[in-house]
């Protein structure tokens, strides 16, 4: 088993920044890759970012050149940097552990990941 804990969310000011982190703790192996997706109210959970191992690194368009996703595999965090945030980035903001080891478009589906956090809210007030 795989427990995940998100922090860092909370109430920002629309342009401002938030850094999630996502610490990972039982039966973890830092060769699979670890994604962030997020779910507004009403709406389907989306995808966010995705990183391998070897930190080669996937996005969704629309937050391309905000976020950054990143991990560091000796603490067994994953974090998520966002920067110029908007309105519609606010949602709870999830990370989970992919079935995958190797990249690709496929990290994009939340039907690649076992395991995910409890999830922590991100608000982007105007």
């Amino acid at each position: 088993q795989v427990q995940l804990v998100e922090s860092g969310g909370g109430l920002v000011q629309v342009g401002g920044s938030l850094r999630l982190s996502c610490a990972a703790s039982g039966r973890t192996e830092s060769r699979y890759a670890m994604g962030w997706f997020r779910q507004a109210p009403g709406k389907e959970r989306e995808f966010v970012a995705a990183a391998t191992w070897s930190d080669t690194t996937y996005y969704a368009d629309s937050v391309k050149g905000r976020f950054t996703i990143s991990r560091d595999n000796a603490k067994n965090t994953l974090y998520l940097q966002m920067n110029s945030l908007k309105p519609e980035d606010t949602a709870v903001y999830y990370c989970a552990r992919s079935m995958r080891v190797l990249g690709g478009p496929w990290l994009r589906s939340s039907n690649e990941y076992d395991y995910w956090g409890q999830g922590t809210q991100v608000t982007v007030s105007e």
